[in-house]
């Protein structure tokens, strides 16, 4: 029998949650972060394990690893976020741009470019040489971390060994112009092979149907996609791009999964939520380990203050879904050390909102979304994206709500250092007197904040030194930078960080990162 959360008129049977439900909400916040439409990665799923399954002929078990492929394709797209809003300004919709640019086609990148977005001449031309003159550099390292993180990320979803080999390749192309590797032909995983073919259909069915997909296909043919899978799929293109008139993209994906079905128990279910808070952290130099912080908060508060132990699992899920909308506004906005723009302190309003989508759009979350997406709101009205008052947020939601802002304020951001304990409690203290923030739940957060923390016990061997310096690594610091906020040289900062690549097994800032989320090692 399946236990059910109830509270405020939502029920949720955490045992009945399959695996893929979870995928599907990842895949969503994917589409956010590469700034694909959303539901692509949906769409892109489905005519993946169609093609696999009804036209190749495949067995089960490939199905269902070219199925996890799909749906986990851009599961190491915030990985290096933050060094491509460095370079390149909004990296949202640079990633948008890179899904269509193809490297072997006889038309110049600005051309491509051109047709893509709005951007001016100048402007494509100057993101045509500065892609060219950091693809060998940068661009590989961006892909070495994607990879990591795709590792990382899927390891601690569940998913075959088969799925994490192939989502090493999904930047590859079968002429080996493709990266980090530059792996070629057959030695390219079968999956995502299959998955490139999948995802190319999908992207210009949505420009211009059938006729559009198979032309883009048939183009790409020995190039980027594997030229006998292209054939395979013009050939019988009516029948693998049928689900693509499904009303329901979400149901159609899970429908889609390859038995057997993967179905979590109530234990496991946080434990994938942190995965896909892990996967949003990464989207900032200056978040990494936030979802984490509040969830430990907001789960000490609600025990503290006498929540059931089913309402306390459902308030720690929300709190570490609570910022997947902010995968879909560029890095740039979230790591802007001055101030922002009306426009783009708009964006910023908007995560909730995206939160929200994402969550309601999962029947299996969809119960979390309420408190989830109220994070922001406040008492008084004034918070957003909603613009609640008072008793229009659960207790629940107002305890994440200040969980989220202690949290914050004792982390450092790009605008400023983070605030000392004592500084934190004042400003909440003075949120709840001034009626914006719940005074029960505030004083439940600085009770859960003020708990005496157990001696730490460091993962993987590590010394509480090259801890400190892990910690700064993971926020992008350069080995300069990590040395003078450690008062160390930075040879000996590489020295540090050496050992620690040997000891975790990661071998990149995004790597490290998420190993440091995963051992709670953050803030």
């Amino acid at each position: 029998m399946s236990k059910a959360l109830e509270r405020d008129g939502y029920a949720w049977a955490v045992e009945d949650v399959r695996l893929a439900e979870v995928l599907v909400a990842l895949s969503l916040t994917t589409d956010l972060a590469a700034g694909m439409t959303f539901e692509k990665g949906l769409r892109t799923c489905v005519v993946a394990t169609v093609f696999a399954r009804d036209v190749l002929a495949c067995d089960r078990e490939t199905c269902r690893v070219v199925y996890e492929t799909a749906l986990l394709r851009s599961v190491g797209c915030t990985s290096f976020a933050p060094e491509l809003a460095a370079i390149f300004g909004d990296e949202v919709a640079f990633q948008s741009a890179l899904k269509y640019l193809d490297p072997g086609l006889d038309v110049p990148l600005t051309e491509q470019l051109l047709r893509l977005g709005d951007w001016t001449r100048e402007k494509a031309q100057r993101l045509t040489d500065t892609l060219t003159e950091v693809l060998p550099t940068a661009g590989v390292e961006a892909m070495r971390n994607g990879c990591e993180a795709s590792q990382a990320l899927g390891s601690g979803l569940g998913v075959l060994p088969q799925t994490l080999a192939a989502l090493n390749d999904v930047y590859e192309r079968w002429d080996g112009q493709g990266i980090p590797l530059g792996t070629a032909g057959e030695h390219l995983s079968f999956a995502a092979r299959v998955v490139h073919v999948a995802e190319q259909a999908v992207l210009s069915h949505a420009r211009g149907g059938e006729p559009a997909a198979i032309s883009e296909v048939v183009r790409r043919a020995g190039g980027h996609l594997d030229p006998e899978l292209a054939r395979a799929f013009a050939a019988d293109a009516p029948k693998v791009l049928a689900p693509l008139g499904e009303p329901d993209a979400v149901a159609s994906a899970v429908a889609a999964e390859p038995p057997p079905y993967v179905t979590l128990s109530a234990e496991e279910v946080p434990g994938l939520c942190a995965v896909l808070g892990r996967f949003v952290d990464l989207k900032s130099r200056w978040l990494v380990g936030h979802s984490e912080h509040v969830a430990r908060l907001a789960e000490s508060a609600g025990r503290l203050g006498g929540l059931a132990a089913d309402e306390v699992t459902r308030l720690r899920c929300a709190a570490l879904l609570h910022d997947l909308g902010r995968a879909g506004i560029s890095t740039d906005v979230w790591d802007r050390p001055g101030p922002l723009s009306t426009a783009d302190t708009e964006r910023v309003r908007m995560h909730t909102y995206w939160t929200q989508r994402v969550l309601e759009r999962v029947p299996a979350l969809a119960p979390l979304a309420p408190i989830a997406a109220a994070h922001h709101e406040r008492l008084d009205g004034s918070g957003y994206h909603r613009g609640d008052f008072g008793t229009a947020t659960s207790p629940a939601a107002r305890i994440l709500a200040a969980a989220d802002v202690f949290a914050a304020l004792t982390e450092p951001r790009a605008h400023r250092d983070a605030f000392t304990v004592e500084e934190a409690v004042g400003h909440l203290t003075r949120e709840a007197d001034s009626g914006t923030l719940d005074r029960a739940a505030c004083d439940l957060v600085l009770q859960a904040a003020g708990e005496r923390p157990s001696r730490p016990r460091f993962s993987a061997g590590l010394t509480a030194r090259e801890v400190e310096v892990l910690r700064l690594a993971a926020r992008g610091l350069t080995n300069q930078q990590i040395g003078a906020e450690l008062f160390i040289s930075s040879r000996t900062v590489g020295h540090h960080l050496g050992h620690i690549y040997d000891k975790t097994g990661r071998r990149t800032r995004a790597g490290v990162a998420i190993f440091a989320m995963e051992q709670q090692l953050l803030p």
